[in-house]
């Protein structure tokens, strides 16, 4: 065994120690809180095709179940900003940010059990036609909530300990 390949193991074996002092536990591990939460939420319904691809990354990484004890409600939020103005005051790319108010609720008591905010910024180009530029931005709103959500379900595993039962 040459001496970097020792520095290497000698390394791991610390990094493990340390990881395990801090009470790392994975989130998908057998009866954490990423194993837990699987159709136990139920996402509002859609009101756009916006919401839908939220509702729709949610249920892809949380599952359906529509008699889940627990129900996400959300708000969203869009900025635009314009980016790379021509003197002639033409606009070339837009700078979208999103915002998502959640909350969970729990279904039988209506007690709010876990909330938040979760942000996020995409953009867009804005040269071509009137439907290329509607395209775009379609598409950079729809990539927003993939992220956004993905986002929240982050922050469900991260507080789902907390409240689960």
């Amino acid at each position: 065994m040459s001496w970097s390949d020792r520095r290497q193991l000698v390394a791991g074996i610390v990094a493990a120690g340390l990881l395990a002092g801090c009470g790392f536990q994975p989130a998908y591990a057998p009866g954490q809180s990423g194993d837990r939460l699987r159709g136990q939420i139920l996402p509002s319904e859609p009101r756009d095709k916006y919401s839908f691809a939220f509702v729709d990354r949610i249920e892809d990484r949380l599952g359906r179940n529509d008699a889940a004890p627990y129900q996400l409600n959300y708000s969203v939020k869009f900025d635009f900003d314009s980016l790379a103005i021509t003197p002639s005051n033409s606009t070339y790319r837009y700078h979208v940010t999103g915002r998502i108010t959640y909350s969970v609720i729990d279904r039988t008591t209506n007690e709010t059990l876990t909330s938040g905010t979760v942000s996020n910024f995409t953009g867009y180009s804005a040269i071509g036609t009137t439907v290329a530029t509607r395209a775009s931005q379609t598409d950079a709103l729809e990539r927003l909530m993939i992220l956004m959500a993905d986002e929240v379900v982050s922050r469900l595993y991260a507080t789902g300990t907390s409240w689960l039962p």
